[in-house]
């Protein structure tokens, strides 16, 4: 059924929250599939609530699916493990609905449209989700669509294609725990506070600057003609921008040259502490490498002359010792 330009507007509102747990759930679901296959993507189940003006993502379970990379239109979805999973989530918690599904992609596939088809016998509206497992992403790492049928001002075919909706991660309280105990044990032993803290600036300092080049390249697509201007964007934009400082401002300007300088006197004092404590571990390793030595040293010529000491045994022939000759009588004949 062709979807009207109400709808299509009604859809663009809708946020899609996923929580934690179905990252997790998905992240493992990939890490077992890329042990058998690398390129593979996987496939899965997203349970939850749709109010219609938002979709709770709270739970998932992964579906076995297979796909031919040559052919994208050769596929295979089990649908009976799609209805015994159902009806087993469904008696552990009857408020999870199905909402949609999701796949790694991390880009679209030329079959999207008809697995989305698919999941319309058993969901009304399914969202799907594309989920980015790899290590490099930066951001959100989900993106969420609703397919829709839009129709040409033309008069043409009715065309299928995907919307895209805005996705957020939230978790509960009782997610944020476990979340936080979970990064608390998959940090390295061997890292410091100050380097994870640098290395989470870090990320953040990426993320901010992808973004500052899609608002870059997207200002430049409206400047050329290519795009539309959407007022919307504009205030938002306008807004951020309002948030900066000026730094026009010699005091401002002072104060955060002030801050910056503290704070990167507290580095310079942490590298100096460190390397202290350094050469001084280096020391006193040698130093107790020398003193072993030195016993070892002891210990060898000690065993030299205790064997220097020691009278060497007779010669044994036939498991006797032999006997000592008789001293020779130089007189006998006399």
């Amino acid at each position: 059924m062709p979807t009207t330009s109400s709808e299509i507007a009604a859809l663009a509102t809708t946020n899609v929250v996923v929580h934690p747990l179905v990252l997790l759930s998905v992240a493992d679901h990939h890490a077992r599939a890329a042990a058998r296959s690398s390129n593979k993507r996987v496939l899965g189940i997203l349970l939850g609530q749709d109010t219609g003006k938002s979709v709770n993502v709270a739970n998932s379970f992964a579906v076995p699916f297979e796909e031919d990379e040559k052919d994208p239109k050769t596929w295979f979805l089990d649908h009976d493990y799609i209805e015994g999973m159902w009806g087993m989530f469904k008696k552990v918690n009857a408020r999870e609905r199905m909402v949609g599904w999701y796949h790694t992609g991390p880009k679209m596939r030329a079959s999207d449209q008809e697995i989305n088809e698919l999941f319309k016998r058993f969901i009304p509206r399914p969202v799907m989700v594309i989920v980015d497992v790899r290590e490099n992403t930066v951001g959100i790492p989900t993106d969420a669509y609703f397919a829709v049928e839009e129709i040409k001002d033309d008069g043409t075919e009715t065309q299928k294609t995907f919307l895209h909706v805005p996705s957020s991660i939230e978790a509960e309280e009782a997610e944020e725990i476990g979340v936080e105990h979970l990064l608390r044990d998959i940090k390295h032993s061997t890292t410091t506070t100050l380097s994870t803290r640098v290395s989470e600036q870090l990320a953040s300092l990426r993320g901010l600057q992808s973004r500052m080049l899609e608002i870059r390249d997207y200002l430049r697509t409206v400047a050329s003609g290519e795009a539309p201007v959407n007022h919307q964007i504009v205030y938002h934009l306008q807004d951020a921008l309002n948030l900066l400082p000026d730094l026009d401002d010699v005091q401002k300007t002072k104060a955060f040259t002030t801050n910056t300088n503290d704070q990167l006197l507290v580095v310079y004092l942490s590298s100096l502490l460190r390397a202290v404590l350094a050469l001084h571990a280096l020391v006193d390793n040698k130093e107790t490498i020398g003193k072993a030595e030195l016993e070892e040293r002891k210990e060898g010529e000690e065993e030299k002359d205790r064997k220097a000491k020691t009278p060497a045994p007779n010669r044994v022939a036939g498991g006797k010792e032999e006997p000592e000759a008789p001293a020779k009588d130089d007189d006998k004949g006399l």
